[in-house]
């Protein structure tokens, strides 16, 4: 130890220590989000703990910003808590709403966190990239058998890493893969390499997860993002970068998938796969029948019919959050769902293109929710982890924003809630 250090106050030593005990609790927290092949996962074991020494000890504050997403995630899970009301026998509905609320309470609690130092940010999205990377790896490896027991890494032939769901792995990875192509067709040449590995490895992994779902989104995101980039820049040499490099990824992209599908099982499931249509979508009563079916009668059910009833009912689930929010959390819910989608994209496209440090991940995490956002017409997106992640980033930014604009303000909010 240095006599620097040696001379500080003990109160400096005890906030370096906690600054950095914080951080990394964080992300711990992060990380363990890739790994979810069990319910309840070590995500939300570690999340109850740390939320509730965070709030306990005083350091959770709410900005004056996030006290609206937050307000109306607790409306949307009090219209599940209606729903309930509907049930004659409440089954797995509590710990289902329980879920629901602990996901939201997460959603705020990483807003509140990164509002108060920005250079979390930064901490996040490597800890992410860091558990998407090691999940990735274990679904290629489970994919091809690499080793003995790989197959837990798979289901039904598709790659899943450490997920229950190939359909929830492969959107998870869908903000370190833009992350990744950010960092690519952005910063200095020294990072090209490992930016490049590390986008190739989570898009190949995407790949062989047969989402249709989780291809969408990546190709849906990927786009946004180059378009972004390419019209916020006025350097022609930056725009010529950005050209240069997407067209060589795309091509890449070509020949990788060219070479992948001379192997028989992948090119069977690839083209089985790729069918806009599925039997269980366009048939009697399949995906899409069962949507039309469901709008009809949530029509009829303003107090919504309880959580998880609709998969009862019609033998499947809603896979669509819209009708979920309906049927699971009632017209209340669903008002609240609806307000706070519209409120997220609205207030997060203002501040999309504002020269700021933090403005790289909100690009990055915005792009990424309004993809979830369209995914969700086909597929349930309610208890996915990392879709509250992304809003806690989004309106972190946001608090960050406005922290900028008007810091007594918010600053007086802050001490005032946590006296």
């Amino acid at each position: 130890m240095t006599d620097a250090a040696l001379t500080l106050p003990q109160g400096a030593v005890n906030r370096a220590i906690g600054a950095t005990l914080a951080s990394a609790a964080i992300w711990i927290g992060v990380f363990l989000s890739g790994f979810v092949i069990r319910e309840p996962a070590p995500y939300e074991l570690f999340m109850v703990v740390l939320i509730g020494i965070w709030a306990m000890s005083g350091l959770l504050t709410i900005p004056r910003a996030v006290m609206l997403p937050f307000l109306l995630l607790m409306v949307f899970n009090i219209g599940g808590v209606i729903s309930m009301t509907q049930m004659t026998e409440w089954k797995n509905a509590p710990l289902y709403i329980a879920s629901s609320i602990f996901l939201a309470l997460s959603g705020v609690f990483f807003a509140c966190v990164i509002a108060a130092r920005p250079a979390r940010l930064a901490l996040v999205f490597n800890s992410w990239t860091a558990a998407a990377l090691l999940t990735s790896l274990a679904a290629i490896a489970g994919y091809f058998h690499l080793f003995p027991g790989a197959e837990i890494f798979t289901r039904y032939g598709r790659a899943k890493g450490v997920f229950e769901d190939p359909n929830v792995f492969a959107p998870y990875l869908v903000l370190p893969a833009l992350y990744a192509v950010h960092a690519l067709l952005t910063r200095p040449a020294r990072y090209l390499l490992p930016a490049a590995a590390a986008s190739a490895i989570l898009s190949f992994a995407i790949f062989l997860s047969f989402s249709r779902a989780g291809w969408g989104l990546l190709l849906m995101c990927g786009v946004l993002l180059v378009a972004a980039l390419f019209l916020n820049s006025t350097s022609g040499r930056f725009r010529l970068r950005i050209l240069l490099l997407s067209l060589f990824a795309a091509a890449g992209a070509v020949v990788v998938l060219i070479v992948a599908l001379q192997f028989e099982q992948i090119r069977t499931l690839f083209f089985e796969r790729a069918q806009l249509l599925q039997d269980y979508d366009a048939a009697r009563l399949g995906r899409f029948e069962r949507h039309w079916i469901g709008l009809l009668k949530a029509a009829e059910t303003p107090l919504g019919i309880g959580p998880l009833e609709f998969g009862r009912i019609f033998g499947e689930d809603t896979h669509n959050i819209w009708l979920k929010a309906l049927f699971d959390y009632s017209w209340l819910g669903f008002a609240a769902y609806l307000a706070l989608t519209v409120l997220t994209l609205a207030a997060g496209f203002r501040l999309l293109f504002r020269d700021r440090p933090w403005q790289p991940y909100l690009l990055c995490a915005y792009i990424a929710y309004v993809g979830h956002v369209v995914v969700g017409t086909v597929i349930d997106t309610d208890h996915w982890r990392h879709f509250y992640l992304l809003l806690g980033i989004i309106w972190g930014c946001i608090a960050l924003e406005a922290r900028h604009h008007y810091p007594r303000d918010d600053q007086g909010l802050a001490a005032s809630s946590s006296r």
